[in-house]
């Protein structure tokens, strides 16, 4: 061993479960949709949303495709998903 980094090869090119390309093109799709809602802003909301469920699309993306390779990775997505709901559900007993 040399003691030099090596590059990742494509088969491990995965940050936390991800396939390295499905969350910046979530990004990027939610940057066109925030753009188009600067040009017709009744839009606006969809890609505020898109924005705001892109994560979650990725927790749920980790859950279940490293179940089999990972557990304890799949359960992490699955804890921060269960706290996102947590938070929702708390939300609502907090008087406006």
């Amino acid at each position: 061993m040399t003691g030099k980094p090596t590059a990742p090869t494509p088969a491990s090119a995965e940050i936390a479960g991800l396939p390295s390309w499905l969350y910046p093109a979530g990004f990027w799709v939610g940057v066109v949709l925030l753009a188009v809602g600067v040009l017709f802003p009744d839009l606006a909301a969809v890609g505020v949303t898109w924005i705001g469920v892109v994560p979650v699309l990725a927790a749920v993306w980790v859950a279940v495709t490293a179940w089999n390779r990972d557990r304890r990775l799949s359960v992490a997505a699955l804890l921060a998903l269960a706290g996102l709901v947590a938070v929702f559900i708390v939300k609502q007993f907090i008087p406006s």
